[in-house]
């Protein structure tokens, strides 16, 4: 395998154009529109000027990592590459119709592959052709730093191929996982039974926001990042642990419908960063330094937890 083709030049596909081609794969960056492609020729600039002064990689790697992107709004090369990782809108519809096309015009025994959070990959691939090459790739953001991606098996996908792309993937130096085609793979049905307890907790009056993240910052997040959930329980001893969920389970928030205090502050307009309020204030310059500090924060961990020299 050589050439990558990367659909989208979003913050996904930059990130994980760069992610390929530090890994030495020829990729094709591809966009439909010229503005989409100016983008992520910004996002590449942006995220390898970081890991050069971070030291995360050297100047030398950054400059075979050009080398090795190419930018284009022309479908030929969908024809003679290797893998296809589609990085495109978020929208069934527009999935599909993308696949239906590009899966007819690609040979037949190359790897294809959308990148989803959430998406039913079986649904996908009934507009795929040979839907048995046809997976599931969930990249947290930004995968050219995280190194979790969840490998999604639909239900035509072939054992051979999900083989594959997991080692495909580990090649790249990341952390790949394999599930079924549940409805929020892994990563998403964790975190938001983590964010329903949260707001729960909230609305009772028993914490405030600042609490709940200081526990989750300061104390379960550090323990997770090197154990993991099922790590921490054996250390802490399942005899404990069983005892605790004999009495506190039935304690914990349940509700199947959306949260009542979640969806008032979006109709608020508060969602977030992006609009410069939300669980905490971003106004004024206050969104772009939380992005700064997040990505150092990011940075710094994941120096020592994964960019080991």
């Amino acid at each position: 395998m050589k050439k990558i083709v990367i659909a989208g030049a979003g913050v996904m596909g930059a990130s994980l154009a760069q992610v390929y081609a530090l890994a030495g794969y020829q990729v094709v960056l591809y966009d439909v529109i010229s503005a989409g492609i100016e983008k992520g020729k910004h996002l590449v600039d942006l995220n390898q000027e970081t890991l050069v002064n971070e030291g995360i990689i050297t100047k030398e790697q950054s400059d075979r990592v050009y080398e090795q992107i190419r930018y284009t709004m022309e479908k030929d090369d969908f024809k003679d590459c290797d893998l296809v990782l589609e990085c495109i809108v978020e929208r069934m519809d527009i999935k599909q119709s993308f696949w239906k096309e590009v899966s007819e015009m690609c040979r037949e025994d190359i790897l294809l592959a959308t990148n989803t959070s959430g998406l039913s990959i079986t649904e996908i691939a009934k507009a795929v052709k040979n839907p048995e090459r046809f997976i599931g790739q969930h990249w947290l953001n930004p995968p050219h730093l995280l190194p979790l991606c969840e490998i999604i098996k639909g239900e035509a996908t072939s054992d051979e191929n999900i083989a594959k792309m997991r080692d495909l993937v580990a090649a790249l130096g990341k952390s790949p996982v394999v599930v079924k085609d549940i409805q929020g793979f892994l990563i998403n049905r964790i975190q938001f039974a983590v964010l329903r307890e949260a707001l729960y907790i909230v609305e009772t009056g028993a914490a405030t926001f600042e609490d709940i993240d200081t526990v989750l910052k300061a104390g379960m997040g550090l323990r997770y990042s090197v154990l993991g959930p099922f790590g921490v329980a054996d250390h802490g001893g399942l005899d404990t642990f069983d005892h605790i969920s004999s009495y506190l389970n039935a304690e914990l928030c349940d509700r199947k419908e959306g949260d009542a205090l979640l969806h008032s502050m979006v109709e608020e307009g508060k969602l977030g960063v992006k609009s410069g309020a939300g669980f905490y204030d971003y106004s004024g310059d206050k969104a772009d330094e939380a992005i700064r500090a997040r990505d150092k924060a990011y940075i710094d961990l994941a120096k020592v937890l994964y960019f080991k020299k």
